[in-house]
């Protein structure tokens, strides 16, 4: 199935984000790069909340090496967004996210996409594997199907 047919009830986890009137760009519609805005706070306040991001002082933390985005349907402000997040992949020192973009109460996303982070340490910046509390997290998001 196609990003672009997934109802919300695949994802495990939403995070409702307002769109702003800086959001807007000169075509009356949010501008593309604001997309990555709502997946890097999706994830990253997903992380904040379950208590395994500390962005001032975890020793380990997330770098984004991949993103891409496939774009449906326009939003606009004053659109509310609820951004659903899942993992697709979750490797040793790498997990792969899918997030969609869902417009108000729209049932199908507007918007959805991918976002990698490595897991690196903050000090050399090598990569490390990720540590057991961010697994146990990030094991929450994967499919039921995927789960050990």
């Amino acid at each position: 199935m196609s990003l672009r047919d997934v109802p919300r009830e695949q994802f495990p986890h939403f995070l409702t984000i307002p769109t702003r009137w800086m959001d807007n760009d000169q075509y009356g519609h949010v501008n593309n790069v604001v997309y990555y805005s709502y997946f890097d706070t999706a994830v990253n306040q997903f992380l904040i909340e379950r208590g395994v991001l500390d962005t001032q002082n975890s020793a380990v933390v997330g770098f984004v090496v991949d993103s891409g985005c496939a774009y449906f349907s326009s939003i606009s402000f004053p659109d509310t967004i609820h951004a659903g997040i899942r993992v697709s992949k979750l490797g040793n020192s790498s997990v792969r996210y899918q997030i969609a973009l869902y417009r108000n109460d729209d049932a199908l996303p507007c918007a959805a996409g991918h976002f990698v982070h490595v897991y690196v340490e903050r000090s050399s910046n090598r990569s490390v594997p990720i540590p057991a509390p961010v697994r146990a997290v990030l094991d929450t998001l994967l499919p039921a199907d995927a789960a050990p």
